[in-house]
């Protein structure tokens, strides 16, 4: 078996990518939607926000890749975020050493680098997790995922939630890139998320500014992705905040799951229902607007309750436990 890197995939190498990652999804996860080929495509050729890219194949004699590897590294060389990797293997081609040997050149490829830390994610109950724990992983963060169903929301209760909002606010929404006036109060508004949660981690998520907003939201529209935004603003121009704000990603290939993206209330607006407000006003936007979505996606780290309380106050129902992972480089194969 070989492990060869992949510098820029050809169309041959995309279709085995593809076919290893479905068929992986397809026995571990089997009432998951899959992704599409237009989908993989784009994850391999896009440039990743803040970060570089390595990917591997693992390829049996005579050339059928039978696993596969993406490694993510900080973009500046020496910072203190962990790299994020993740391995798929066929399921009909396990337990033979291709995903011990990918993780050994990604570790390889960190060590080099001069990283440290290495965290992956998997979902509970699947052979991930004993892949991962025999391997020098060990758990940090474990994630609710949760799904809303479009079609199961009562509309006039919707309202209701929306019209209940609090007093010295006034909702704001747009697809795509944050108006230019609002791009410095939307990157403070986002590096709310930092004082989030994190579990056990050994980071945490970094600051943002109007310019790494701004990046994020080419990188989504790059893929043929719709990004959603609604904020709640106090104040009058040119002194308005944003206060709370949530986002929604729509697949351009496989619109009819959406994706929750981040959603974070600013500290001293917390405890007025801002954040009850902000996504019910995105149902109300996405119901109107996009019929062709019929679920949201989302997940919550466990610890986070009051955002779980949130979602499941607007009809999220638990689907699954995800588990975040990880180890020091050195202890890596």
């Amino acid at each position: 078996m070989d492990i060869i890197a992949v510098d820029h995939p050809a169309d041959a190498q995309i279709r085995s990518w593809h076919a290893v990652v479905t068929s992986a999804l397809s026995h571990d996860q089997p009432e998951e939607p899959l992704p599409t080929l237009g989908q993989t495509k784009s994850f391999l050729t896009n440039t990743p926000l803040t970060s570089r890219r390595l990917l591997w194949v693992a390829a049996e004699t005579g050339g059928t890749i039978v696993g596969v590897a993406c490694l993510r590294l900080p973009a500046d060389r020496g910072s203190r975020r962990p790299c994020e990797i993740e391995i798929r293997v066929h399921p009909a081609h396990r337990r033979r050493g291709a995903g011990s040997r990918l993780l050994r050149a990604a570790a390889e490829a960190v060590r080099a680098d001069g990283g440290g830390a290495v965290v992956t994610q998997a979902v509970a109950g699947t052979p991930a997790i004993e892949f991962l724990e025999a391997r020098g992983f060990h758990c940090v963060l474990v994630m609710t995922g949760l799904l809303l169903r479009i079609d199961q929301i009562d509309g006039d209760w919707l309202a209701g939630l929306v019209g209940a909002g609090p007093p010295g606010y006034r909702v704001v929404r747009w697809t795509g890139t944050v108006p230019a006036e609002l791009a410095d109060t939307f990157a403070r508004a986002k590096t709310a998320m930092s004082e989030l949660p994190v579990g056990n981690r050994a980071f945490e998520p970094g600051a943002w500014d109007a310019d790494r907003v701004r990046e994020m939201a080419e990188v989504v529209a790059k893929r043929g992705d719709d990004l959603y935004t609604v904020a709640a603003v106090c104040g009058t121009p040119p002194d308005e905040q944003i206060a709370g704000f949530t986002e929604v990603v729509v697949p351009g290939a496989a619109p009819a799951r959406a994706a929750q993206y981040d959603t974070a209330v600013v500290p001293e607006h917390r405890g007025k229902r801002l954040g009850i407000l902000v996504k019910a006003e995105m149902l109300q936007w996405l119901r109107a607007e996009r019929p062709d979505i019929r679920e949201i996606e989302t997940d919550n780290a466990d610890d986070n309750s009051h955002m779980l309380a949130v979602n499941e106050e607007l009809g999220f129902r638990r689907q699954r436990e995800y588990r975040e992972y990880q180890a020091d480089v050195a202890d890596l194969p």
